[in-house]
């Protein structure tokens, strides 16, 4: 009875293991690039030198279930070593190695860095530390990663995966939007004037040169204004369509993507872009990735056979590697010696055999290129390989490697080749499924709490306030805080900010002169800057985020 339930669920509602390892390698970048533009700021804004001191931070914000190891100590390099570790998580989950370990420590520390200083924090940090929660639930290294290299189980893996996890995933998404919109439709200024674009992009703090120019348009500013609320209320329940799911999905991925590419174009609103059309990418259904393979791999991708001998772990292992890494299509490679023609190649050539679709042998470096030229991602580097000077180093390279293997051995020696499916077992469903139902609560609790809602009279509003607000939930809000899925997706709502300025820090010097200390010791001047100059003045998101803040007495 379950089964046929949970096939039929999954043929709709699944997600692709080729989209999760997507939104895996989406957010390993988004983690690393942030953590880059972060660690310019160490004392700044995470040592006890800087800005928010430990003694204010634990008196202030660490109650209640919050919780973060990078408030263990206020020592710069102690911020560093944590910045590292989070770092080398990050590349793990980008090249999928130890995959599940890895995400688990990203989204710890992740929740740590942002605990340490909460006057930092943006809408793409919660987004980031929401999408980790659940990522944690998801096979994301089952496709294109070091894990499926070395699992003798990924031919026969399905092509989609349907859990608690991958549903919480898909409500996860649409709450982000559908609770904004929420908030949004509160206010007049989204509906029915269709003023809010205007007042975002009139907001110097965030608008880049192009969104500038949209304010000589008032038309489409309030076309993309009712666009985007209509989008944000209808488009992230076109994932749940249960008829033609392949091309809602599609459509809602690409009007998402799309979306997103906006908000870049015209805010400056650091990663959150990226981030945003990141999530999107794990939506992606199974019969577009048909096509595209289909596309991808012609004759010479389906006919490729590779052999390798079978008494060198070292070239099974390089084999298996280079297969994954290169996106090639998923066919075993067979053992030299299962044929008496190849082995004998192998043993003359002390080389790999790669036979293409026309039976045409390969060997040593120019069988590498041979094979990345049949990449889909990599094919660009197939020239650079066959030029004469590189073919000629690699060559001497490879006969070193290969008359070497036993010592190349060592490198390879901590991957294992270890057994892994992709299904979930019961109690993690129980779990993410009582989470999910949990994270709903606060979600909503976040709408009847917000100021434009306290004093509402709508039975609608006072019910859910009653429900939300009970003594027995309000028992679980340490876990929501420990776990940070205490949520509340008012972004830009329920109105952009229609208040604006610069900043000026004046600093008088020993000689009585007065320097502005936001600009690098320049005279003061309180002429509005230009936008160029407010990007150099707060360099990154962080520093923009706390002087706005500032400006709300709410850091």
């Amino acid at each position: 009875m379950l089964k046929p339930l949970q096939s039929a669920l999954g043929s709709r509602y699944g997600l692709d293991l080729r989209s999760l390892a997507l939104l895996r390698i989406g957010l390993a970048l988004i983690i690393l690039t942030d953590l880059f533009r972060r660690s310019g700021d160490l004392t700044a804004h995470y040592s006890d030198a800087g800005v928010l001191p430990r003694s204010l931070l634990t008196q202030e914000y660490l109650t209640g279930g919050y919780w973060s190891l990078h408030a263990l100590s206020g020592s710069p390099l102690f911020q560093g070593l944590l910045f590292v570790a989070a770092a080398i998580a990050a590349v793990f989950m980008l090249v999928g190695h130890k995959t599940r370990v890895a995400t688990i420590v990203s989204w710890a520390l992740l929740i740590s860095l942002h605990n340490r200083n909460p006057a930092l924090i943006f809408a793409a940090d919660d987004v980031l530390r929401a999408v980790m929660f659940w990522a944690m639930w998801l096979p994301l290294g089952a496709r294109f990663s070091l894990d499926s290299a070395f699992n003798p189980r990924s031919l026969n893996l399905p092509q989609r995966v349907f859990s608690a996890a991958t549903l919480a995933l898909m409500v996860q998404q649409c709450s982000i939007y559908i609770f904004s919109a929420l908030f949004k439709t509160s206010s007049p200024i989204w509906w029915p004037d269709g003023s809010a674009v205007y007042y975002s992009l009139s907001f110097d703090q965030y608008v880049t040169p192009i969104g500038r120019l949209f304010l000589n348009a008032p038309p489409v500013m309030t076309l993309f204004n009712h666009a985007t609320l209509v989008l944000e209320w209808l488009g992230p329940l076109l994932i749940f369509v249960p008829f033609r799911t392949s091309f809602f999905r599609t459509l809602a991925v690409v009007m998402f993507v799309g979306l997103h590419l906006g908000f870049g174009l015209t805010l400056n609103l650091g990663v959150f872009p990226f981030l945003s059309a990141f999530t999107w990418l794990a939506f992606i259904p199974t019969d577009t990735w048909q096509r595209w393979t289909k596309r991808a791999f012609k004759a010479p991708q389906r006919g490729l056979t590779i052999y390798y001998d079978a008494d060198c772990g070292f070239c099974k292992k390089v084999v298996c590697l280079l297969r994954t890494l290169l996106v090639l299509p998923d066919k075993p490679a067979f053992t030299a010696q299962s044929d008496d023609s190849i082995c004998a190649d192998m043993e003359a050539q002390n080389s790999w055999v790669v036979v293409d679709w026309q039976g045409q042998r390969h060997f040593k470096f120019e069988a590498i290129a041979y094979v990345v030229s049949l990449s889909p991602v990599f094919r660009g580097l197939a020239p650079v390989l066959r030029w004469e000077p590189v073919m000629a180093r690699g060559t001497r390279i490879y006969e070193w490697i290969a008359n070497n293997r036993r010592l190349m051995g060592r490198f390879t020696k901590p991957f294992k080749f270890k057994d892994a499916g992709v299904r979930t077992p019961i109690w993690a469903n129980g779990t993410v499924g009582i989470l999910l139902l949990l994270t709903l609560v606060w979600n909503f609790r976040s709408f009847t709490s917000h100021r434009n809602f306290i004093e509402s009279n709508h039975p609608a509003v006072r019910a859910l306030r009653r429900v939300t607000n009970s003594r027995s939930l309000q028992t679980l809000n340490p876990l929501s805080r420990a776990t940070r899925l205490d949520q509340s997706w008012s972004i830009f709502a329920p109105s952009p900010p229609r208040d604006d300025g610069w900043h000026v820090v004046v600093g008088t010097l020993a000689d009585g002169s007065q320097v502005d200390l936001l600009r690098n010791g320049s005279p003061v001047s309180f002429d509005k800057p230009t936008l160029g100059d407010r990007s150099r003045v707060y360099g990154n998101m962080q520093w923009r985020t706390l002087y706005i803040n500032f400006n709300r007495g709410i850091g």
